[in-house]
């Protein structure tokens, strides 16, 4: 029997370790991206706002959507709950409350980083700088990942952190195809634009994918082949599909778990049924769209079972609301 405070408090953890890896890996892309395409067909710093969902937030506090305020909001600004160094803290103090049950090992890589994060922030902000301490934390999580998975007990516990980490990497996938992929396809049939192939790789790239794509798609890099993998295959660790197979596979070492299978159930409908060839853009907004919603469905059962109702205190007690939880809704 574990406590429903701890398997909330290890859920937010590893959703916040997976945040801070994937906001440190589309930075590091898009700047990458900018250079390597000429002058008014490079795509800015919007986007990367547009994907981390926190356009409005950096309104309020800034008034230039340039590299410097963009980079200096998505890693360290205080006011920016999404940030890598808030989602960090939040991950430490989460662990921290947790340190009995998670391999020293994992606590130890998570200090350092935390520590590393906070003070080497401005170096992460300048341009010369930068690559280093981004792939620092990618690999650090990476680290974190990979400590947990060979070092700790596959047992109820582990399936939370699993549950966080692979809702985490969907939400980012959906978020990523629906801002880079929606504005490269066509408004028209057969409307071509130059340098998409450039693009289309670095949405691969800001999934860490590109590989991967090479190794089992024999296309070139182009719209349809990338979002069918990104959606559809089921041994890429960042796709849709695969995603929602490991979500599926711990829910059913979970009691209670009916409600939150039949929700899985919907996302996983919804991406089996698609047709990504010829798709255009608005039919890419609403179908990101609606499995962006039954997404956050998925969150919302898993809450409402096993960490806020009194249904489960027998087998989950003492809920309560982690710092995961208020950060997130702050966000």
């Amino acid at each position: 029997m574990m406590l429903s405070r701890v398997a909330e408090t290890i859920y937010w953890m590893a959703r916040y370790v997976e945040r801070a890896e994937n906001t440190a890996r589309i930075i590091m892309v898009n700047a990458n991206l900018i250079l390597d395409l000429p002058k008014g067909i490079a795509p800015g710093w919007d986007p990367i706002l547009a994907i981390t969902g926190s356009s409005d937030l950096f309104d309020e506090h800034y008034a230039e959507t340039n590299e410097r305020n963009v980079v200096k909001f998505l890693i360290s600004d205080k006011f920016n709950p999404g940030s890598i160094v808030n989602s960090l803290v939040t991950a430490r103090e989460n662990l921290r409350t947790t340190r009995a049950i998670v391999p020293r090992g994992t606590w130890e890589v998570l200090n350092d980083l935390h520590y590393y994060v906070e003070d080497n922030k401005a170096k992460g902000t300048s341009r010369k700088g930068r690559f280093d301490y981004l792939t620092h934390i990618i690999r650090s999580c990476q680290l974190i990942t990979g400590n947990i998975n060979d070092t700790m007990s596959h047992d109820q516990t582990y399936e939370f952190v699993r549950l966080g980490r692979n809702l985490e990497r969907a939400d980012m996938t959906t978020r990523v195809l629906e801002v880079r992929a929606g504005n490269l396809l066509p408004k028209l049939a057969n409307e071509l634009k130059p340098f998409d192939d450039i693009q289309w790789k670095s949405i691969l790239e800001s999934l860490a994918a590109y590989q991967m794509y090479r190794r089992h798609v024999h296309v070139r890099v182009r719209g349809s082949a990338v979002m069918s993998y990104l959606l559809k295959d089921k041994q890429f660790p960042r796709s849709i599909v695969h995603c929602m197979s490991e979500v599926n596979n711990c829910l059913r070492s979970l009691p209670a778990n009916e409600a939150s299978l039949r929700t899985l159930g919907r996302v996983q409908r919804l991406v089996y049924e698609v047709n990504v060839k010829d798709m255009k853009r608005p039919e890419l907004n609403e179908f990101v769209n609606n499995l962006q919603i039954v997404l956050g469905d998925v969150h919302d059962q898993l809450l409402q079972t096993y960490f806020q109702t009194e249904r489960m205190k027998e087998k989950l007690p003492d809920s309560s609301e982690t710092i995961g939880d208020k950060a997130d809704a702050a966000a």
